[in-house]
């Protein structure tokens, strides 16, 4: 069982904060997003952290469950929180994120999304990215930073 929904036993629906961490797979002038299952949003890749984690150890624990590929090169674009953060899932759970969020440039394996989390991945040029109504709210702003962190050319 995992920390959040131990707590959601507890506290059901009510707001809770919601450590994580998240990335953008950036490879060959496009980014990588999901389609989740959950909310059917384009996203950023990631999940909760768990006790006695760190943020990078997050990362590739849920980059690994999700996508099936072990991160090598990753650099942090900063960590997000606030009302940007803040968000219902579909099933009435309310969150506050604080999540570092992290831009990936190398990693090993081939994808090979979990069905259950994960409807699909897909590369978008940086010019041709869903609409912001079509973007996960919570990964909103930093994927705003990681196209500007990339033309800008600081990978």
């Amino acid at each position: 069982m995992s920390y959040t929904m131990d707590m959601r036993k507890i506290v059901g629906h009510a707001p809770i904060f919601m450590p994580a961490s998240g990335c953008f797979l950036y490879c060959n002038g496009k980014i990588g997003l999901q389609l989740r299952t959950d909310n059917h949003k384009w996203a950023a890749h990631g999940g909760s952290m768990e006790f006695g984690e760190k943020p990078e150890d997050t990362l590739k624990r849920e980059v690994r469950e999700e996508l099936g590929i072990d991160i090598t090169k990753s650099r942090l674009l900063g960590v997000y929180a606030g009302e940007g953060g803040h968000f219902f899932y579909p099933n009435g759970d309310e969150v506050y994120a604080v999540t570092p969020f992290y831009l990936v440039t190398e990693y090993l394996g081939t994808i090979n999304p979990d069905p259950t989390e994960v409807v699909a991945v897909e590369w978008f040029a940086l010019d041709q990215l869903p609409a912001k109504s079509e973007i996960n709210q919570a990964d909103y702003e930093a994927l705003q930073d990681a196209i500007k962190y990339i033309q800008e050319n600081k990978i």
